[in-house]
């Protein structure tokens, strides 16, 4: 085990057993979410993105596929990422986005100001139960009112090469609720890497004014 990565994890808050995994496979998984298009991925939610000018934090944003494409429709785009590794795969391969932290849920000690979206792709799995109503938390305090967050949800046998948990749509859509985050679009569907084991949820939720929790 590299004791200094694993030192590096948990000072940026993400969970044992999880950046271990994606540092030891960086390249390989950056070729393979490269692979897809954000407008490929995203293609039902577009229309669902808030208006420019618009600051936006992609969070746990690995190789910067989804981060490079905000950049390009105009956001403001702060990249979240604690793997030192996805990061330098990023470097390589997206240079338009420059802002980039180390930084993970359910603390995101770093991040500072208001967004009017965050995006969290294949991230909200990793969480245990504990920590997703911190994160949760945590993420509608970094949200402007009236601002979007579109979190997308894994569903399956969870691999056991990483921690990583099979979390509902239902689940995750009353959590938010509970922190002022009203959902206005859900759907999903299969893999699209082929596997057959796996499918998806999107799950888009706005902020209310107020913000306050129900």
């Amino acid at each position: 085990m590299d004791c200094g990565r694993e030192l590096e994890g948990h000072q940026a808050g993400l969970p044992p057993g999880v950046q271990e995994y994606y540092a030891d496979h960086a390249e390989v998984l950056a070729e393979r979410y490269e692979s897809l298009t954000f407008e490929a991925v995203y293609q039902e939610l577009l229309s669902l993105l808030p208006a420019l000018p618009a600051r936006a934090a992609d969070i746990g944003a690995g190789t910067g596929r989804d981060a490079a494409a905000l950049t390009r429709l105009g956001y403001s785009v702060t990249a979240v990422e604690p793997v030192s590794e996805m990061r330098e795969a990023a470097a390589l391969r997206h240079q338009a986005v420059s802002v980039w932290l180390g930084d993970a849920l359910p603390k995101l000690s770093l991040l500072e100001g208001t967004f009017d979206l965050l995006l969290l792709s294949a991230v909200w799995m990793h969480l245990t139960t504990d920590e997703r109503p911190r994160a949760m938390a945590r993420l509608s305090e970094l949200l402007a009112p009236g601002g979007r967050m579109v979190v997308t949800l894994r569903h399956g046998p969870p691999p056991r090469d990483r921690r990583m948990f099979d979390v509902s749509a239902l689940e995750t859509v009353e959590l938010a609720l509970r922190y002022g985050l009203r959902l206005v679009y859900q759907g999903g569907g299969g893999d699209r890497l082929g596997r057959d084991e796996v499918h998806w949820s999107q799950l888009v939720f706005e902020k209310t004014e107020s913000g306050i929790q129900v």
